[in-house]
């Protein structure tokens, strides 16, 4: 049996996508044993790596000796990072005293020593890591390699069309550090809104009291059925993340809110044919949604496209 071991973190401050998606990339690995290795950060969500019935083991720090020290006594065969802060001199470091196989996840085309490497984004490029990898590397780039959880994959019955749209799904990640939540709430109108976010939300308390009297919105907190939720809905305003993948995956019509450094590829990406702004003028995003209904039959054809029809 091969033994893994993932590291990642999640937390209010640097969010909760990676451990989701290393969740979903776990899965890949039925017959091996898998471990997460992990910080106690303040807001994560380590309670699911154990509800996925993986092994934890936490870190005290970053520290690459810590880490390879737990590679030793765990005698772990392949290492998956997706890690912003673990660097290319760090990797190197860890295969001089280990001699681990390496698989990285990388969504913004950084320097690395790996054996494996993943970037599952919509439009990744693998040209664009010459020079960035080993030659005997083994590039996964693209729509095809997206991490789509179980959830969406099993859903049997088509979304229903409508001829206008009136419900939309609203998922900023689950921080929301910069409290867009809120912004975006006060700018739509006569929408029926669907809201997801998680505890690891710092501005949950101002949420939770800004939408008790408004009829129109419904909250959900740390939910399991966002797949359902999504297909409730008409169209989305929604991060390019994880999120973006699974909206493309049912069809969904879209807005984009650029928030995070990390998504800017995909942002770049998705603006050329999907509406966008970003978090310093969100407060417009009235306007997007007005084109959205108005043009609603034209963002449903987008999927037509070939680059958005999944090969999964």
């Amino acid at each position: 049996m091969q033994n893994i071991l993932i590291r990642a973190d999640s937390s209010s401050k640097i969010g909760l996508g990676h451990i989701m998606r290393d969740l979903v990339l776990a899965k890949q690995f039925p017959k091996s044993s898998i471990t997460f290795v992990t910080q106690e950060l303040k807001g994560n969500i380590n309670n699911k790596i154990l509800e996925a019935n993986h092994k934890i083991e936490i870190l005290l720090s970053n520290n690459k000796k810590e880490l390879v020290k737990l590679i030793k006594r765990l005698k772990i065969d392949l290492l998956i990072i997706d890690h912003y802060a673990i660097t290319q001199k760090i990797e190197k470091y860890i295969k001089e005293k280990t001699n681990t196989k390496i698989f990285v996840l990388d969504d913004t085309y950084e320097k690395h020593n790996c054996d494996i490497l993943l970037n599952h984004n919509i439009g990744a490029n693998k040209k664009r890591y010459k020079n960035l990898v080993p030659k005997h590397c083994e590039l996964r780039c693209g729509y095809e390699y997206t991490l789509i959880r179980d959830e969406f994959k099993n859903l049997k019955e088509d979304r229903i069309i409508k001829k206008k749209p009136e419900t939309v799904f609203i998922s900023l990640g689950g921080t929301d550090n910069f409290n867009l939540n809120i912004t975006i709430l006060k700018a739509l109108k006569n929408l029926k809104i669907i809201l997801v976010t998680t505890h690891a939300n710092v501005n949950l308390p101002i949420l939770q009291e800004y939408i008790k009297k408004k009829k129109n919105i419904k909250l959900y907190i740390n939910t399991d059925n966002i797949a359902q939720l999504m297909r409730r809905s008409d169209f989305a305003i929604i991060t390019p993340s994880v999120t973006a993948h699974e909206v493309i995956h049912l069809k969904i019509p879209f807005i984009l809110v650029n928030i995070m450094p990390n998504q800017s590829e995909v942002y770049a990406f998705l603006k050329k044919d999907f509406l966008h702004l970003n978090k310093k003028n969100v407060h417009n995003i009235m306007d997007k949604v007005n084109i959205i209904i108005k043009k609603y039959d034209y963002y449903i054809n987008k999927f037509n496209k070939g680059k958005y029809n999944a090969k999964q």
